[in-house]
């Protein structure tokens, strides 16, 4: 496959050379801990920059007794900067000894005189780590080459989309297991594409690093539409996380409400009257242990289902966001397959979510989207209002189908193309395909009307024969859709998973053959590598 070119529209080549310039200085600090530094330097910088910039401005309107004044810059959605706090300060600093402390004091001056920075940013984290002065004072000389950057027409954009790119960048870098702030671009576009926040109130009770939040708001600039009719609600469990989201929105000029501080959603729900238009979401995977045995048997976000078991809470975060839908809400999140076809309580509450008309559509996605996991995961769609209504968007009238008692299903396994050697994303293409299917599917009037496309996509019913109720309520996408050629009698799930067994086994045999050559090397006197 030929190497794409990267242009001003797409990954810059500045954004590489600042990743590669500031990756150099690894070494010091944990990897996980060194997307906090970079990335809080970033903000200190953007922030800086836009200070200076309204400081002159109202310089050159002759109000320079005003220059100091809080109210004028947030009027235009600028931080006010205590001197301590200003770029200029840190840069004339960057080669003192005590350059952490300088930056710690930075970033809570910034705190104290900004309310919507208030539990934003780190407070004495540079302090805490140990991090080299000569180290930290050259990523401060690497950052401040922002300048060209943050000057250029679209520099607000450029500098989210830097912070983006190093997001993605260090969720790759730490690997399996972690980079759980971050959720794929190609993965949160999909959801965007398919269910349309034009305006209304955005909900994401594990917002991570608030991803979801800027590309819807990139859905609505896309599309024209107005960034002021959309809301923000957000919650994140983990400290730092919930850091690097306000910061993140904060860049973009996003006025988010993701509470007061970090917090469980389950335990300490944060927007418990919320509401919300659409849900975009990316919960843990399989998260084990969410709540003890006695613990929330009674939430009223549980109301009319089955109690979501401890072992497991993919059917509490589904229910969660089912209880926090308006009338007409559409909700699209990321889940493991196990809930597809998950018994017990699980299916209980899965069966009564179908009866009642909620699932309108089941995407099942390609392996090694994630930098977290290589599983392949689902896409679902829940629609709070399936019937056939007439809905305006962004100043279009469109009319919905009575889909109550049908749910689509599509397969995309065998769409994307390869990203950063290892990975998968999907194209624009990819993306328009699969929003086109389910809309066209979903609504009427369109000039392309929904077909079932064998090994791609699938309208199915709910009750009548060969139906989801026919299979025990199990929304497994191969149970219904076409395959060509298909051998009937074989259970595809069943097979693919006695295959990964097989091939665990066949890998352990190997590492044990390995393990045994090196140590007759070794009894030998000889040290080798394999």
């Amino acid at each position: 496959m030929a190497k794409k070119s990267i242009n001003k529209k797409d990954n810059l080549p500045m954004e590489e050379v600042l990743w590669k310039a500031c990756d150099a200085l690894r070494g010091s600090i944990e990897p996980s801990e060194y997307k906090h530094v970079v990335l809080s330097l970033i903000f200190l910088k953007y922030a800086g920059f836009h200070f200076e910039k309204r400081r002159q401005e109202i310089v050159n309107d002759g109000l320079e007794d005003f220059v100091d004044n809080v109210e004028f810059y947030a009027a235009k959605n600028v931080f006010y900067l205590p001197e301590t706090a200003r770029w200029s300060y840190l840069k004339e600093n960057s080669k003192q000894p005590n350059i952490a402390s300088i930056v710690d004091k930075a970033l809570s001056d910034i705190e104290k005189e900004n309310k919507p920075l208030r539990g934003a940013l780190p407070n004495n984290y540079y302090s805490s780590l140990g991090i080299e002065a000569e180290k930290l004072g050259s990523l401060l000389d690497k950052i401040d080459g922002f300048d060209t950057i943050l000057e250029s027409a679209d520099g607000n954009d450029i500098i989210g989309r830097v912070y983006e790119y190093f997001l993605s960048k260090f969720a790759i870098k730490e690997g399996k297991g972690k980079g759980e702030f971050y959720t794929p671009k190609t993965i949160v576009n999909l959801i965007a594409e398919m269910i349309e926040p034009y305006e209304g109130k955005i909900y994401d009770p594990c917002c991570g690093s608030g991803g979801m939040f800027v590309q819807s708001m990139k859905f609505v600039e896309s599309h024209h539409g107005n960034r002021r009719k959309v809301s923000v609600y957000g919650q994140e469990y983990t400290k730092t996380t919930f850091k690097l989201a306000k910061m993140n929105l904060a860049i973009r000029g996003i006025a988010a409400d993701l509470g007061d501080y970090a917090a469980n959603t389950f335990t300490d729900d944060r927007h418990k009257d919320l509401k919300a238009d659409f849900i975009m979401a990316n919960p843990p995977f399989n998260q084990k242990d969410w709540r003890a045995d006695n613990q929330l048997t009674d939430d009223p976000r549980w109301d009319g289902y089955d109690v979501p078991p401890t072992s497991n809470a993919n059917y509490a975060w589904i229910l969660n966001m089912v209880s926090k839908l308006s009338s007409n809400g559409v909700a699209g999140f990321i889940l493991a397959n196990g809930a597809l076809s998950a018994d017990g309580t699980e299916g209980e509450i899965r069966r009564k979510m179908i009866e009642r008309g909620l699932v309108e559509a089941i995407v099942i996605l390609p392996r090694n989207l994630f930098y977290s996991t290589d599983i392949s995961v689902t896409l679902w769609i829940i629609n709070a209002n399936k019937k056939g209504r007439l809905v305006n968007r962004n100043g279009e009238d469109i009319h919905y189908r009575d889909r109550e008692k049908e749910i689509l299903f599509i397969d995309m396994r065998q769409m994307g193309e390869p990203f950063e050697k290892k990975y998968v994303r999907f194209t624009d293409k990819d993306i328009r395909k699969v929003a086109d299917t389910y809309h066209n599917w979903q609504r009427e009037g369109h000039t392309e009307t929904y077909t079932d496309i064998p090994e791609f996509c699938k309208s199915v019913s709910v009750g009548e024969d060969g139906g989801i109720a026919d299979k025990g309520f199990s929304l497994v996408p191969s149970k219904y859709i076409e395959f060509v050629n298909q051998d009937e009698s074989v259970d595809y799930d069943t097979r693919m998973k006695e295959l990964q067994s097989e091939l665990a086994d066949i890998l352990r045999q190997e590492a044990k053959s390995r393990e045994s050559v090196l140590n007759v090397f070794k009894s030998l006197g000889y040290e080798i590598e394999l």
